[in-house]
């Protein structure tokens, strides 16, 4: 089915709101979670309210909290989460930095104890739109891990993202990935919808490669995701969690608890004025410049130019405002039983 955003932001937001969230939290997230949809990152989506609901109602997403800033030293911040939804407080933590950053030229945020921050290329887009430049390591906790390291077979790490952006106009380089072949919501997606991840994303418990998504859900034992890049992924995923995990002073791999579905994250950020290093209109044409050079090369399949970073997810968005936001079957009824068990009913809405 296909399902029209501007639909699609009101039912979310009365699920959340029905869930105890107060009207201005269930705008922001369910805003949020619609537009991750519409940028084509279903796996950041509307797909993780039923998780966020049960959260809700074990006690481990604690609704209508905010960025609590328990150390601001000069251009340093620290801020705790309370649980509460990262959708709301990374935003706030983000919006906080970025004044600092106006201030002092630079800003390092670390936010801890939050519940899923969601796509973190969202507060990328939040510091290149009011002209600065980001980068964010994030770690998160969700249960066991799920990521193996580079030549093991074991997983001991979460899908720990990266995201930097850098201001161009009215298309900013906005590089936001997961350490991991791919994050672990795109393997509930690809569950979901009945087909295989693509190759070279999933071992077996035994350390075979697999495309079977059903693996990472067995009782015992699961496979693991696989980092991106052989070493280069798995070294990333390992600094997410030195930097966004212990350095912000969150929750680290060695301590997750399989037993606890959570999903908590930690997160550190750079937020720089590059008008402090070099002249914004200089910096500003070397950009567009660097750009338009990568974008030069002649595509290695005419069908399909070369893209950069950003580029991907706007064309996406575009399609999907005219278009839908598509959404299978078995994703759709598990929010509609997430709305009915606060309350709610859900209709397709579709286009």
């Amino acid at each position: 089915m296909r399902i029209d955003a501007a639909r699609l932001r009101p039912q979310v937001a009365a699920i959340l709101r029905a869930a105890g969230s107060v009207e201005e939290e269930a705008g922001i997230v369910a805003e949020h979670l619609v537009e991750s949809n519409l940028r084509g990152h279903d796996s950041h989506g509307v797909g993780t309210v039923p998780a966020y609901i049960r959260n809700i109602r074990a006690g481990r997403l604690r609704p209508n909290q905010h960025a609590r800033f328990v150390r601001e030293d000069g251009s340093i911040l620290v801020a705790d989460g309370g649980l509460g939804f990262g959708q709301v407080i990374a935003r706030e933590a983000t919006a906080r930095g970025i004044e600092v950053a106006r201030a002092h030229g630079l800003a390092l945020l670390a936010l801890r104890n939050v519940h899923h921050v969601g796509r973190v290329g969202t507060y990328g887009e939040q510091a290149v739109a009011a002209g600065f430049v980001s980068v964010s390591f994030v770690n998160g906790l969700s249960g066991a891990p799920r990521v193996a390291p580079f030549r093991g077979r074991e997983p001991r790490m979460a899908t720990n993202p990266v995201c930097i952006a850098v201001p161009n106009g009215d298309a900013p380089v906005v590089l936001d990935f997961a350490t991991s072949r791919i994050a672990m919501n795109k393997v509930r997606v690809a569950r979901n919808e009945g087909r295989q991840v693509i190759p070279g994303a999933l071992i077996t418990a035994d350390g075979a490669p697999s495309t079977d998504p059903e693996i990472m859900y067995w009782d015992q034992p699961r496979g693991a995701l696989l980092p991106f890049g052989e070493h280069k992924g798995s070294g990333l995923g390992l600094i997410c969690e030195l930097l966004g995990g212990a350095l912000a002073g969150g929750a680290t791999a060695p301590h997750a608890d399989a037993e606890d579905p959570a999903i908590i994250n930690s997160m550190v950020s750079f937020i720089v004025d590059p008008g402090r290093l070099v002249s914004l209109p200089w910096f500003a044409r070397e950009v567009a410049d660097v750009v338009a050079h990568v974008k030069s090369a002649a595509p290695a399949d005419p069908a399909a130019p070369v893209l950069v970073a950003g580029e991907p997810e706007r064309l996406m968005r575009a399609a999907r405002l005219a278009e839908g936001i598509p959404i299978d079957a078995t994703t759709w009824g598990d929010i509609a039983a997430a709305a009915a068990s606060v309350g709610v009913a859900v209709g397709e809405e579709r286009v």
